[in-house]
């Protein structure tokens, strides 16, 4: 059984991972029932992992392999310089509605908007396999919208005919801490990933 956390495949039997001491089973506390990582219910019940979590408040993290994926668009900034706010709202609108769907066709998960950059996970709070393939392939068919989406906003918008929408992609994957976060001061609402156990927050509570 392959580990969602760190990838080590292990002997069928086994409960925890002996690469990284993760969960392979996930009991549900309803039927007792032994699910796969990842499941957001119990496959022999149907009792919801998420409302189970939601009562926990949170509170344990969980060692996962996450990959994050950041997307915003080149020269934004000197573009807000020359275009109405309209025209600015537009096309990130538009752009924004173009990443979204390339992202949910691979799986990920908007984390945050960033002003018009979009922080997004892939791995949490469902894990796959192949998550850092899923984020390469979301990049990829991002960029690949990108020309008809520059057609589609020259239309209106005369000075993306001299300065076309470009973006820049990274991406970044490796075993993380998560857990969910309902504090206040927490700008994504949704999962803290820190390095090791020594960062107190991780990122949610250190973006923007």
């Amino acid at each position: 059984m392959r580990c969602a956390s760190c990838g080590v495949e292990n002997p069928e039997g086994m409960k925890f991972c002996g690469q990284c001491a993760a969960a392979l089973r996930l009991r549900c506390a309803q039927c007792g029932f032994d699910n796969p990582p990842g499941f957001a219910f119990c496959g022999q019940c149907g009792t919801s992992f998420i409302a189970e979590q939601k009562e926990k408040g949170g509170s344990e993290a969980e060692r996962r392999h996450l990959t994050v994926m950041f997307c915003d668009p080149v020269d934004s900034v000197a573009r807000s310089q020359r275009l109405d706010p309209e025209e600015v709202s537009e096309i990130t609108r538009q752009y924004q509605e173009a990443c979204a769907q390339v992202i949910r066709n691979f799986a990920g998960h908007i984390a945050q908007y960033q002003g018009d950059g979009l922080l997004v996970y892939f791995g949490y709070p469902v894990a796959h396999e192949d998550d850092a393939q899923r984020a390469v392939r979301a990049g990829l068919g991002i960029l690949a919208e990108l020309p008809h989406l520059n057609a589609q906003l020259q239309q209106t918008v005369q000075d993306l005919q001299d300065f076309p929408l470009q973006l820049r992609i990274g991406i970044h994957t490796r075993g993380f801490r998560v857990r969910s976060c309902n504090r206040a001061f927490c700008k994504l609402g949704v999962v803290c990933a820190a390095h090791d156990k020594h960062s107190a927050w991780g990122w949610c509570c250190r973006s923007g």
